[in-house]
């Protein structure tokens, strides 16, 4: 089954435009979800990850409705028809 990416709108120009991005494959795990993202909407993948390939400090990402942070990171397992969220922090002074 598909993946579904939601991506907020400061994420959308990297994206063309979209709100969301549908991943055809099977993913086992966050990382493989992301690479099967770069390989469609490769712009976006420096704003996601370090050259590290690590998540930045700055983003959020959640499958379904948990923190990756909380969950294996990229490790973190991905079921048939997960809906991955990339939120980037937002903070005021």
């Amino acid at each position: 089954m598909p993946v579904n990416f939601l991506i907020p709108a400061p994420l959308r120009s990297f994206v063309g435009g979209r709100s969301h991005i549908v991943v055809e494959q099977s993913p086992t795990t966050l990382a493989d979800a992301l690479e099967a993202l770069w390989k469609r909407c490769p712009g976006i993948r420096d704003r996601v990850v370090t050259e590290q390939a690590e998540i930045r400090e700055h983003i959020n990402v959640f499958v379904g409705d948990q923190d990756v942070r909380y969950t294996g990171g990229l490790q973190t397992p991905i079921r048939d028809g997960a809906e991955i969220s990339i939120i980037p922090v937002i903070s005021g002074g």
